[in-house]
């Protein structure tokens, strides 16, 4: 071995390094492109050529255990051979939920861009962070025009804003923000000497509120939860009262955050009449619209939002709705004086210094709290860019009307029965198999229908027909959630889902 490795370093004028040579690259580009060319192939094939054929399974159902032992998830000291990998990534193709299947209903996102996943290609292959102009040109550009657009669309003349991984931390970051407005020595200071603060969301919001008042250190005893009426939506006159409580009690209130797209029932709370109760007693309203969002988008429908343009922050997720793809999710900030920054910066010397050779104020990365960031903008915007604002409202429309084509024939379905009239994408709905039907309502009947759905949900889920979500809500039992939102659904979708109820319930 020692003579083969002197007679390399003879051959290629190579340097020997703690026992290791230095010289060329150690990686083989032309097996490697080789394998890309053939595992692109497999994706194109399996995944983006089938996303729109029905007759795929939505899910090719295994248990965990079966699933372990078929994908050979051990890691070994030596690699497997590419045919192997390349096999690998069939497996894992075939056993994962396709999300792109025109009868994947069960999440409040589903279907397939064409642009949106290019431009996830490109950016996966460019493997950039955006955090300062020099490393990330073109996407900070990108982001900083998409922003802009999404706030004229909120209504706002000026406004701020970054994009994050997830609606969740979209949230937090507006709860931080709005307690750094309210408090600013909170930065340096932390939490000590600080007074109570509270802050208010709805019944119906998103959980991600909770987790953020407990990651915050605001606790989550100090969300006050505001009571819905029966459509969900929250009841001014209720948060007017937690207020008046809360200041009573010696608290310092700071924040009210409000839901323009609950996630069960699709609600939008009125956001005019929570914004005169912000105005009136200082506070900071933040609007989690992560699924509501982009009903702004069409002309039609974005009367839903009305009163959005008065909020100091806003989540829009254009993953959801839009198909921007996993994921990508905007938090946008009526003020335009730094505050995001002021907020969240740390002014690191390393990356973020003053004397460039360029405009520093492109370099955005100190706005957030990551460091490395994913462009993930730059979805949004090539398909954006290919669809124009109409093809976008397109989307919002024919989500919507869908909707209102499945909600005509539940009701015309005897052994189906909607909780509401949906009012956005969200259709709801108990479907109550013959036994049931000439039974007394009462007790034994709820808790009967109770056990419909989840039998109804493993029955498709193992046939690989479909994917609906279910689930119990505020003192209902199981129940049906459909959601519309694929380009790609058609109205036979919604049929067939109607059908495929009442086969897979037809000895229940």
């Amino acid at each position: 071995v020692g003579f083969c490795k002197q007679e390399m370093l003879q051959k290629k004028n190579a340097v020997l390094v703690d026992g290791v040579i230095l010289n060329g690259p150690i990686m083989d580009s032309k097996a490697g492109e080789k394998f890309m060319e053939e595992a692109c192939k497999i994706i194109m094939e399996e995944v983006v050529q089938k996303a729109d054929d029905v007759t795929e399974k939505v899910c090719e159902w295994q248990a965990p255990e079966k699933l372990k032992q078929i994908l050979d998830l051990e890691m070994r000291d030596t690699g497997d051979c590419h045919q192997k990998i390349l096999q690998l990534c069939r497996d894992v193709i075939k056993y994962s939920v396709k999300t792109n299947h025109p009868r994947f209903f069960n999440q409040l996102y589903a279907g397939i861009d064409y642009y949106s996943l290019v431009a996830r290609f490109i950016t996966e292959a460019l493997n950039p962070s955006v955090y300062t102009y020099e490393v990330s040109p073109v996407f900070l550009l990108v982001e900083e025009a998409v922003i802009k657009k999404m706030i004229e669309f909120i209504g706002w003349g000026e406004g701020d804003g970054i994009f994050n991984p997830g609606g969740s931390i979209s949230n937090m970051y507006a709860m931080n923000l709005a307690r750094y407005k309210f408090c600013p020595e909170i930065k340096e200071k932390g939490l000590s000497g600080l007074p109570r603060l509270v802050l208010f969301a709805s019944e119906e919001c998103h959980y991600s509120m909770k987790k953020a008042a407990s990651f915050l250190g605001i606790g989550t005893e100090n969300v006050y939860f505001i009571k819905t009426d029966e459509r969900g939506k929250m009841i001014p006159e209720e948060l007017e009262k937690q207020v008046q409580r809360a200041r009573k009690e010696g608290s310092a209130p700071f924040l009210v955050c409000a839901t323009a797209g609950t996630t069960v029932l699709g609600a939008f709370d009125p956001l005019d009449k929570i914004a005169d109760i912000c105005e009136k007693h200082g506070l900071w309203l933040h609007v989690d619209a992560s699924w509501g969002g982009s009903a702004l988008i069409s002309r039609k429908h974005r009367r839903l939002l009305h009163g959005i343009h008065r909020a100091d922050s806003v989540a829009w997720n254009p993953h959801k709705m839009l198909l921007a793809g996993i994921q990508c999710c905007a938090l946008l900030v009526k003020d335009d004086s730094g505050l995001l920054k002021k907020c969240y910066s740390a002014e690191a010397a390393y990356l973020f210094q003053q004397d460039k050779f360029y405009d520093v104020s492109y370099d955005t990365g100190d706005k957030s709290i990551q460091c490395s960031r994913r462009p993930d903008a730059f979805k949004f915007w090539l398909m954006w860019k290919a669809l124009g604002t109409t093809g976008l409202e397109e989307r919002v429309n024919r989500a919507l009307a869908l909707a209102r084509y499945l909600v005509e024939g539940i009701k015309k379905r005897e052994g189906f029965q909607l909780l509401l009239e949906p009012e956005y994408a969200n259709v709801c709905f108990w479907y109550i198999p013959p036994s049931l039907r000439k039974m007394e309502d009462g007790p034994e009947f709820w808790q009967k229908l109770h056990q419909v759905a989840p039998v109804i949900k493993e029955r498709m889920m193992k046939k690989g027909s479909m994917m609906l979500g279910y689930q119990p809500h505020r003192g209902k039992v199981n129940f049906f959630r459909q959601v519309v939102i694929s380009p790609q659904v058609s109205r036979e979708d919604m049929d067939f889902l109607l059908d495929e109820i009442e086969l897979l319930a037809k000895d229940l």
